[in-house]
């Protein structure tokens, strides 16, 4: 099996690559600038760009030797995605935003050059036997972008026999990548429960059907759907981030509104969690007289769960770039969301971790942080364990 060609002359470009897009940050489907400057990238490359799927997203396909469009022989998709957050970042550095109350608080920047990093010596040196999508995707923050591309034809114009992620994680010290069989990151819905009463003054509370305290009610009861629904050997998390209700003091309101989200591991899990949901905050309502509107917000992700063949070809090739004591298998998983899950369900594949924290060992600055960013010594290793995971997937047999 031969090694990757060496990605070190190329890392001054992908750093100042990495850096221009951390100070100019694009929000979901606002990546103009983004896709821009990736699609010259790999135009630079001499690589034929597709635009447009999902709005703003970027594919590009590299041939190995004697493969084209029209005979791609064996293909896989790499996934990189490109949006930033609606956080004001709070750094000091020179490539700080330059775009107010916008900042790549989770590292896409870095996913977007290290996937570029690969594109470079793959198309440089490509000698495998198999076609790589490259596949740059708009809106994974609450924009379900991978699915928009997806339903825009993603897998059927670039079809692919598996797909594979990578996200930063700074719980992991730097230098150490991780992945698992089974569920990675949860599934999340968002809802909102409409209390519906009748207002009044607030000296004559006897005349009203007051949602305040019902609203209250129902927040503590939802709690049981974790603490006396689930599994405790699964995991669940229902929070409740928003209460809006009320115009003044004195005043007692028609309505009160409860709006939430969703963390769960199992589909089946999710699926109680909803019918929960819908259970008791009726119920409740309609013990104090007053009635409850349940509804799903757009923006669910369902869970991102790496299929057995490709987790564990893909903790292998960790092993390889990070070595034996850096490379884990059996991470736990996390209650965060990726819409990648959209993907895992319609092809086999695998998502994993590459470490973000400082190589002391110590957590980084957690993602969506206002002082987070990438680690520039993840532009090397993740470039390099994308060109490594392409040549060693067409090196196995076929399924």
């Amino acid at each position: 099996m031969r090694s990757t060609p060496d990605i070190t002359p190329h890392l001054g470009t992908l750093l100042n690559f990495r850096r221009d897009l951390h100070a100019n940050p694009e929000l979901k489907y606002e990546e103009h600038r983004t896709g821009d400057k990736v699609a010259a990238y790999l135009t630079a490359l001499g690589l034929t760009v597709h635009r447009g799927l999902g709005q703003t997203g970027v594919v590009a396909s590299i041939y190995g030797k004697g493969r084209s469009k029209d005979n791609p022989g064996r293909s896989i998709g790499i996934r990189a995605d490109m949006d930033a957050l609606p956080v004001t970042e709070i750094n000091t550095f020179g490539h700080i935003s330059q775009n107010k109350g916008r900042m790549h608080a989770c590292g896409h920047d870095g996913h977007t050059t290290m996937l570029l990093g690969a594109a470079t010596t793959l198309a440089q040196h490509p000698d495998f036997d198999g076609t790589v999508h490259l596949i740059f995707q708009p809106g994974e923050e609450g924009g379900a972008g991978a699915k928009a591309m997806m339903d825009d034809g993603l897998f059927e114009k670039f079809p692919c026999e598996a797909v594979f992620a990578l996200h930063n994680w700074p719980s992991l010290p730097a230098g150490q990548m991780a992945v698992r069989v089974g569920p990675i990151m949860a599934s999340t819905l968002r809802f909102q429960i409409k209390v519906i009463g009748k207002g009044g003054h607030a000296a004559m509370p006897h005349t009203t059907l007051d949602p305040i305290p019902v609203a209250c009610a129902i927040v503590s009861q939802l709690q049981t759907l974790v603490s006396r629904s689930t599994d405790p050997l699964d995991s669940a998390v229902l929070t409740v981030g928003k209460i809006t209700s009320g115009t003044v003091e004195n005043i007692i309101p028609d309505e009160a509104i409860i709006a939430g989200t969703v963390r769960t591991l199992k589909k089946e899990t999710r699926e109680m969690f909803v019918e929960g949901i819908k259970r008791i905050s009726s119920h409740v309502a309609a013990a104090h007289l007053c009635s409850a509107e349940f509804t799903l917000r757009p923006g669910a992700y369902p869970n991102t769960t790496n299929h057995a063949r490709e987790a564990k070809f893909m903790a292998g090739v960790m092993r390889e770039v990070v070595g034996n004591d850096n490379a884990f298998d059996d991470v736990l998983p996390a209650m965060t969301a990726e819409d990648f899950g959209f993907m895992l369900e319609a092809v086999p594949g695998a998502y994993g971790w590459i470490g973000n924290g400082p190589a002391n060992g110590q957590p980084g600055v957690s993602l969506h942080n206002p002082a987070y960013d990438f680690n520039d010594d993840n532009i090397s290793r993740g470039s390099r364990f994308w060109d490594l995971l392409a040549r060693r997937y067409f090196e196995q047999p076929a399924t």
